[in-house]
């Protein structure tokens, strides 16, 4: 079935009719899945990592990706990297990007302080200009601060992605999410629509950049509306297997106490609600198919899988979403193949058969 994107804007939240039960294979012989990936800044390396350990494991071929803010450049540089390269085209145009993003942060004010940097940690908390930045935009508007609206992700977008060739025909199914400011509504560009200005809405942060504006309507980070937005992947896949790549914790054990925690904690909880409501619906559906009170012919029952970062990924300060040294992306990308690798070990042969997240325990 394929989907217009007008379609996949205006479509309600229906979990439409599902192939047997089994993984969906290509004619090589590998499993299906479709992807979804968080933003969270460069935390976005770690998503790096799990693409690359996926792509390099070889037995999985992804049919659709869905992702916003980082997630969604993660996608674009996975997308036009496959078209032009295939596998090894985007291992190498993942890496390239993340690169690009290193080199253009050693010009940033922003940078680890001499005690964190002997001390090991990655934490910007110590740095002067993380905490004056922090301090100014608490007061100042990015129309006050950047009247230019200066985006350096802007330039590093257009000099690693061919946008035309990522719109140009092909099988593969991508969908970037931003927020609608007018309305407050998800917005969700699919392929044929993206340009630099789509990524560059899906990653706004409304506190550090101006309103990115598309035919007319400001747009914000979607990860305030969706984290990324799941419903698409319903719409436009024959695999029933979603595998998401989460960066943010839905739970901590420990109460924040500081404003800088507090505000983490904030910001954590707004950017996993629009997913965990799209998990409690897929949660709901599959127990009525599973209780015969929907017919499986007519719905889809949605396999569930994820890959999160863990302690390690967890432990670190919000501060080092901002930290784009490569000896950080790169430890962040080794987290992500690790964690990839390990949920293949587990559950590769889950693949098409049943779930691996538990969603009645993670929503309960």
């Amino acid at each position: 079935m394929s989907v217009k994107p007008a379609d996949v804007a205006a479509s309600p939240r229906r979990i439409l009719p599902s192939p047997k039960k089994g993984a969906v294979r290509s004619e090589s012989g590998k499993k299906h899945v479709a992807l979804a990936l968080q933003g969270g800044g460069a935390h976005g390396a770690f998503t790096w990592g799990v693409l690359d350990q996926i792509l390099e494991d070889g037995r999985i071929e992804v049919e659709a990706i869905t992702g916003t803010s980082a997630g969604a450049m993660n996608a674009v540089a996975f997308t036009d990297g496959l078209i032009e390269g295939g596998v090894e085209g985007a291992r190498g145009q993942l890496e390239r990007f993340w690169r690009a993003v290193s080199r253009d942060a050693l010009m940033s004010p922003v940078q680890r302080s001499v005690v964190d940097r002997l001390l090991g940690s990655w934490s910007l908390d110590n740095s002067p200009g993380y905490l004056w930045f922090d301090l100014f935009t608490r007061y100042a508007s990015p129309y006050e601060f950047n009247p230019l609206n200066i985006n350096p992700l802007k330039d590093i977008l257009e000099r690693e992605i061919d946008f035309a060739r990522l719109r140009s025909d092909h099988h593969f199914h991508l969908f970037i999410a931003a927020t609608n400011v007018a309305n407050g509504k998800v917005k969700v560009f699919a392929r044929e629509e993206i340009t630099v200005e789509t990524v560059l809405a899906s990653s706004c942060v409304p506190f550090l950049f101006q309103a990115v504006e598309i035919d007319g309507v400001p747009y914000w980070d979607g990860g305030y509306m969706g984290n990324p937005v799941l419903w698409p992947l319903f719409y436009t896949c024959k695999t029933n297997d979603i595998l998401i790549v989460q960066i943010n914790p839905v739970e901590r054990r420990e109460a924040p106490r500081s404003a800088i925690e507090i505000q983490n904690r904030l910001n954590e909880i707004t950017f996993n609600g629009a997913l965990m409501g799209e998990l409690r619906m897929i949660e709901f559906v599959t127990r009525l198919i599973d209780n015969g009170q929907l017919s499986s012919d007519r719905y889809k029952r949605l396999n569930m899988h994820r890959v999160a970062g863990g302690k390690q990924l967890d432990a670190l300060t919000a501060s080092t979403k901002l930290n784009a040294e490569w000896s950080f992306l790169t430890y962040l990308r080794d987290l992500g193949r690790a964690a990839a690798r390990q949920w293949l070990e587990a559950h590769f042969t889950d693949i098409g058969e049943r779930s691996t997240l538990d969603l009645k325990g993670m929503l309960s």
